[in-house]
């Protein structure tokens, strides 16, 4: 087995513009001419006796081999990134990275996340929160929240956190329904809406609410938006439970209609299986089951 090893400012110019797939966006990275960058690649390309990139006219794309590299020498810097900054951050000695939908983070992870960090205060958790899924060894991940039906190939995956939405409001707006309603009197209300648009007409079906409109009231595509909508009294919006349970408990909002409706659907942990050799991704995925259960 050989021991050549290329220079690391190559290595470095073929990962900068792998990773950006330009050479242009890889020289300003580095602060240098995007024909130092070229240079460097071409001569990593000539070492190796591979053909790493695919060079078109305006565009740049890896080869198979390029593709291959560019995975194991991405995980390798991340290692040599989080090995420096585990002995220069005074303590912190390692750095997890977690991917996860916005509104997960938003309304289950972030807020109990304190108390991860109560626990393990040596370990530094860096959230992407993104509705993009990520790619493991490309992107650095360690662990990813993804929702769906589970089961996904070559990868660990633990159901977390189950899907059961409940139509929510504040508590000025559910005074006007009066005791004990009936699921019939959101007929006088606004629904709010959001990505997933025909969860309520799952809901009033399953609550027998056949006089209300499933279609009425604002679509919000993007964001929190349908949530923000409801905590300024616009309407109902319907919640996962588990991301609201807290504010419902200390009556910062109501869930007036005590009908749940399940899916099949829910955020899973998913992982490759060799992520739990690291003791920090360990720790965390401990700590996620513990608290889901909880």
């Amino acid at each position: 087995m050989s021991d050549y090893l290329p220079s690391l400012s190559a290595l470095r110019a073929f990962e900068a513009a792998a990773r950006h797939l330009s050479m242009t966006l890889a020289a300003k990275e580095l602060n240098v001419t995007p024909g130092a960058v070229s240079l460097q690649i071409r001569d990593l390309e000539t070492s190796l006796g591979v053909k790493l990139f695919e060079r078109k006219t305006r565009a740049l794309a890896l080869t198979a081999e390029g593709a291959d590299y560019f995975a194991t020498l991405r995980a390798a810097f991340r290692l040599v990134r989080e090995a420096t900054a585990a002995i220069t951050s005074r303590g912190r000695g390692a750095i997890l990275s977690v991917t996860c939908t916005a509104g997960f983070a938003t309304y289950w992870l972030v807020p109990r996340l304190s108390r991860f960090e109560t626990l393990h205060p040596e370990i530094d958790v860096r959230i992407s929160a993104s509705h993009r899924v990520l790619d493991f060894r490309r992107d650095g991940i360690d662990l990813a929240i993804r929702h769906g039906l589970g089961g996904y190939e070559g990868l660990v995956s633990e159901r977390l956190v189950d899907d059961e939405l409940v139509p929510v409001c504040t508590p000025a707006l559910a005074a006007g329904l009066g005791e004990k309603p009936a699921p019939n009197a959101l007929a006088g209300f606004q629904l709010i809406h959001d990505v997933y648009r025909h969860d309520w007409q799952l809901w009033l079906e399953a609550a027998e609410a056949a006089v209300v409109d499933p279609s009425r009231g604002p679509i919000f595509m993007h964001g929190n938006g349908a949530y923000d909508a409801m905590k300024a009294g616009h309407g109902f919006a319907l919640m996962r439970r588990s991301f609201v349970e807290a504010e419902l408990r200390e009556g910062a909002l109501v869930a007036p209609f005590p009908i749940g409706v399940a899916s099949r659907l829910a955020f899973h942990l998913v992982y490759p299986g060799p992520a739990l050799e690291r003791p920090a991704v360990a720790a965390f995925r401990r700590w996620l089951l513990t608290e889901a259960k909880g």
